[in-house]
């Protein structure tokens, strides 16, 4: 992967894993925080959007209007599913497992629908990633899965991640194939996101008011640094990286997302879980260097 590409998708990660902590830190708003931080990402990023679609770099088209769809519709049931289960378990659980799970379908989609070439780095490289992950998520102990929390953790995050294998399949699709801008197409995302949760928002909105009260500084922060870093991961696709190599290195947010929990959720944070830290740095930078 050119160096260029690689810096984009290790700025998106510490991007990716911020939001995230932020994200867990108002779970308890559900539905209504996601809807109140698409309302920021549409509004902040919309000029950029419209300024690109106003100089034709949108092209037009039965595919393109299929993607946009698609890419909409994923990233919302992503966006439900990431935050039910931050409401059910920890931050530590369910974002090592989404994000293992993600890379590892995305790249194997890749390898399986997109052609893209299987070399013996990337292979060490994603098996790699995959151990680390798996020792980030258990900290070396199986038998905390016993646990209800544990088990919504693993469940809800499994899910998260077959989401996020699909939307970076779809939105590769995009830039890659139908030359899509990232910005316009996270944008476009989002929109879409923001009008199908507005109903059942005005349905109950003396809710969806108590649900935020607090919470929107942390709502304009993610709704800023959520699209900022998927735009730098679809922009290092945009420049040619492969999907295979790009879906596992933007799990470098591992570590950062594993040093805020231990740092600032104050969740335990051991010598296995550190381990798969450093097992999933020597596989990101296999990916990098292949």
């Amino acid at each position: 992967m050119p160096l260029a590409s690689f810096a984009l998708v290790i700025l998106a990660a510490i991007c990716h894993a911020t939001w995230n902590l932020l994200a867990k830190r108002a779970a308890d708003a559900g539905a209504a925080f996601i809807f109140a931080y698409n309302l920021v990402a549409c509004i902040a990023y919309a000029p950029w959007a419209i300024w690109l679609i106003a100089k034709g770099a949108l092209p037009i088209g039965a595919p393109v209007f299929g993607c946009l769809l698609a890419s909409g519709l994923i990233h919302l049931a992503y966006s439900l599913a990431l935050q039910r289960g931050y409401q059910l378990a920890d931050l530590s659980v369910v974002y090592p497992v989404a994000r293992g799970t993600g890379p590892m379908l995305s790249a194997i989609g890749a390898f399986l629908l997109l052609g893209e070439h299987v070399t013996y780095f990337r292979a060490a490289g994603l098996i790699a990633v995959v151990i680390g992950i798996a020792l980030i998520a258990t900290d070396g102990r199986l038998a905390a899965f016993h646990r209800p929390a544990a088990r919504d953790g693993v469940r809800w995050g499994g899910a998260t991640g077959g989401l996020i294998a699909g939307y970076t399949l779809v939105d590769a699709y995009g830039v890659k194939a139908l030359l899509i801008p990232p910005v316009v197409l996270d944008w476009c995302s989002n929109t879409l996101r923001f009008f199908l949760l507005l109903p059942a928002v005005l349905r109950n909105r003396a809710a969806a008011v108590a649900a935020m009260r607090g919470h929107w500084p942390l709502a304009i922060a993610v709704g800023l640094l959520s699209p900022f870093g998927y735009i730098l991961v679809l922009g290092a696709l945009s420049l040619g990286a492969p999907v295979s190599i790009v879906a596992p290195a933007r799990e470098m947010s591992m570590m950062i997302g594993a040093l805020f929990g231990m740092l600032i959720l104050h969740e335990r944070v051991g010598a296995p879980r550190l381990a798969g830290c450093a097992v999933l740095l020597g596989g990101v930078l296999l990916l990098g260097g292949s």
